[in-house]
């Protein structure tokens, strides 16, 4: 059977204010260890805000990250999947999009998880049988040399 995007899909989703400041979203990226948050709630998302965004829009512009909001800085052009999608279609949305993680969303359009670009390599990499061939060979005992005569 096909893997589709609800079997890698993260269902925690830590959400952002629009409001909040952007040295805010910086620091719950930090302790969370993403590059990325959705802005908005479940319900109603209304951005990402990655930290590409933070250099490009903050940083390399001088803004101030107290008195900016991540809504200022955020991406708004959202694409999303579904829980019931292919992983292949998950893939070809990343691609022809150019973006690294997608909010999986219900039929009411509200979000119930993600998946990125990362879940998905991980996931290929470990179903791949090529790769576990060349791992497994990398971890196995060379052989001895011939002895000479």
């Amino acid at each position: 059977m096909a893997t589709k995007v609800s079997d890698l899909m993260v269902r925690s989703v830590e959400f952002i204010a629009p409001e909040s400041s952007v040295q805010h979203a910086a620091q719950l990226m930090g302790e969370l260890d993403v590059s990325a948050l959705p802005v908005g709630t479940a319900e109603e998302l209304r951005g990402v805000v990655t930290d590409r965004d933070i250099l490009y829009r903050l940083v390399a512009e001088g803004r101030d990250p107290k008195r900016t909001s991540v809504m200022q800085i955020a991406s708004t052009m959202l694409f999303t999947c579904r829980a019931d999608d292919s992983l292949r279609t998950a893939m070809d949305l990343i691609a022809a999009h150019q973006v690294r993680r997608l909010p999986v969303v219900n039929d009411a359009g509200h979000v119930i998880g993600w998946i990125t670009l990362s879940d998905i390599s991980r996931h290929l990499l470990v179903e791949s049988e090529a790769v576990q061939r060349g791992l497994q060979a990398l971890t196995e005992e060379p052989a001895a040399p011939p002895e000479s005569a």
